[in-house]
Formats: structure tokens, C-alpha cells, sequence
């Protein structure tokens, strides 16, 4: 991995986040989960509840593609950097499917992403700062919240949206798969009241989302 001068990455994370903010994020170019899958007709009353829970999924994936930046800026382990950054990676791939199917349903990504953004980089740069094991610990609950969510989301599903159910179920297979290396990288288990304060947040985080 080449080594980068503060100011490169300062311009790099600007980057990252106008990409996912505003533009085009990099791709690792796998197939979107929905593409041989029909879709239903929905009731507008469904509809609404399906764009609500893509939106928070989305919301979710700006806030994760912050959080790892910010914890791969401050974290002083080559290795630990490069596999925060392949997650990253792979969460815009999850950031364009959420996306795509928001368009497919004529709606719209949450105006507060850029608050989330802010808020969530700012908290990753603090996890890579403390240490290494901690940063893990920090990634791996994280996913492992995720997953929750996630599992939720696809319980809330109408039972038509096949569509919808193909991208968090692979979005799902992905987050358990970063949870499980953080793990096998030396994850630290955090305190109770971390974990109990990062769901506290992340409630606050989805519920707005939800709607605007």
C-alpha cells in the first residue's frame, strides 16, 4: 500500500464523500441482486413502506462508508487500513443497490444523509484512534447491528418484493462477512454501554430516515 501525505488524503476523503453524497461511488462491479428478478405491483400504501426501509438502508450505508473512512484515516496498521478500505469497497456496491431501487420505486434518498456522514466519520476517525483492537471491535459491532437491522427490514418486506429481499439478503451475507474478518483480525468485545449507546444512536439515525 502506498504511503500518503496528509494532504492526499484529506483531497481522497473529500472525494469519498462527495462520491457518496452526490455522485457515483466506485464499484466493485458485481451484479446488482435484483437484476433477473420481476417486480410487483404494490399498493401505494406499500410502496411507501418499502421506500421508507430502503431509505434507512441507504442511510445506513453513507453512515458505514463514513465510519470506515474515518477509521482507516487514524488507524496505524497497514493491514488493518487495507481492510477497512476493501469493506468500504464492497458497502458501495450495497450504497448503489439501495439506491437503484429507490429510483425503481420513484423515490428519494434521506435529505440528512450529509448529517450522517459528518457525524459518522467523525466517531470512525475516533474508534482508529484509540487503537487498533478497539477500531475492530468498532467495525465488527457495527456489522453485527447491521445484520440486525437487516433482519428486521426483511420481516417488514410485503411478500411480493422479491426484488427489495435479493439486495439485503446480499447485503446481509456481506456485513456478517466484514463482522467475521474484523473478528479473525483481532477484535476487541466493547463494553455493554457502547454497544447499548451505538444502537441508541443508530434508532435515532433510522427513525428519521425512515421518512425524510
Amino acid at each position: 500500500m502506498r504511503n500518503y501525505t496528509p494532504f492526499d488524503q484529506i483531497v481522497m476523503n473529500a472525494d469519498t464523500a462527495l462520491r457518496t453524497l452526490f455522485g457515483q461511488p466506485i464499484l466493485t462491479h458485481r451484479e446488482y441482486p435484483a437484476d433477473d428478478i420481476s417486480d410487483a405491483d404494490f399498493s401505494e400504501q406499500d410502496k411507501k413502506r418499502i421506500s421508507g426501509l430502503m431509505r434507512v438502508n441507504h442511510c445506513g450505508e453513507v453512515s458505514a462508508q463514513a465510519l470506515y473512512q474515518g477509521q482507516a484515516l487514524t488507524s496505524k496498521n497497514r493491514e488493518v487500513k487495507e481492510k477497512l478500505q476493501q469493506a468500504a469497497l464492497e458497502e458501495n456496491d450495497h450504497l448503489q443497490w439501495t439506491k437503484n431501487r429507490l429510483d425503481e420505486l420513484d423515490s428519494h434518498t434521506s435529505l440528512l444523509n450529509p448529517l450522517w456522514y459528518g457525524g459518522s466519520f467523525a466517531i470512525g476517525a475516533f474508534a482508529g484512534a484509540v487503537g487498533d483492537k478497539w477500531n475492530l471491535g468498532f467495525l465488527a459491532e457495527t456489522e453485527h447491528q447491521v445484520v440486525k437491522h437487516l433482519e428486521s427490514h426483511l420481516d417488514k418486506l410485503p411478500g411480493g418484493d422479491l426484488r427489495s429481499r435479493a439486495i439485503l439478503e446480499q447485503m446481509k451475507i456481506d456485513e456478517l462477512k466484514h463482522a467475521t474478518t474484523a473478528i479473525e483480525h483481532g477484535a476487541a468485545e466493547l463494553p455493554p454501554p457502547v454497544k447499548t449507546l451505538m444502537a441508541a444512536m443508530s434508532k435515532v439515525m433510522t427513525s428519521s430516515a425512515y421518512y425524510v
